[in-house]
């Protein structure tokens, strides 16, 4: 890892401490930087608001490609749900007790939850142009890609409120199943 990918990590990790602790709000720039031991400017070398230690989401090329790689005969719907399966389950299971940390955060504050769902929005974007240079309406591209983002950030909303250790692949994957031409088996509806 390198010198600039550690003091990110250590950054988030403080961050997300206090933010547990003594919440969102109440929680400084300043207080992170320190406890992560660097300065308030090295935190903006990193991060453009506190908001971003929470939200930040390096995968939205990965779901973009990963829609485009499913079969062109499919309906937009399949393949963006397919896609965005595919993405999640070549990406190693989150570290639970930071993933969840982050998404218990999300959930609890409306400012986090905002901005989470505009992220949402630009991942989104990404997979509707995606689409629509793949020659998908636009309108059956943005339906689609809405539906399928809407059923992940469920899925990941309830795995953050669930209470005990459990796994998010599984509850992505079922979320996701909804949206199939099928619905789910019976004993995954719930």
């Amino acid at each position: 890892m390198s010198r600039s990918a550690g003091t990110r990590e250590r950054l988030r990790a403080a961050a997300l401490e206090l933010f547990v602790a003594q919440g969102f709000d109440a929680t400084t720039v300043d207080q992170v930087a320190a406890a992560a031991g660097v300065s308030h400017m090295t935190f903006f070398r990193h991060f453009a608001t506190k908001e971003d230690v929470v939200l930040d989401d390096p995968y939205d090329e990965v779901i973009a490609d990963a829609v485009l790689a499913q079969d062109r005969a499919l309906p937009a719907l399949e393949r963006v749900r397919r896609g965005i399966a595919a993405a999640w389950a070549a990406l190693p299971e989150p570290t639970e007790e930071e993933t969840r940390a982050r998404v218990r955060l999300i959930a609890g504050h409306r400012g986090l939850m905002a901005r989470a769902w505009q992220n949402n929005q630009r991942t989104g974007e990404l997979v509707v142009t995606a689409l629509e240079d793949d020659g998908v309406p636009p309108l059956e591209a943005r339906v689609a890609t809405s539906a399928c983002l809407s059923a992940l950030m469920e899925g990941l909303l309830t795995w953050g409120r669930q209470p005990g250790p459990c796994e998010l692949g599984p509850i992505i994957a079922r979320s996701l199943a909804y949206l199939a031409p099928a619905g789910p088996p019976p004993e995954e509806a719930s």
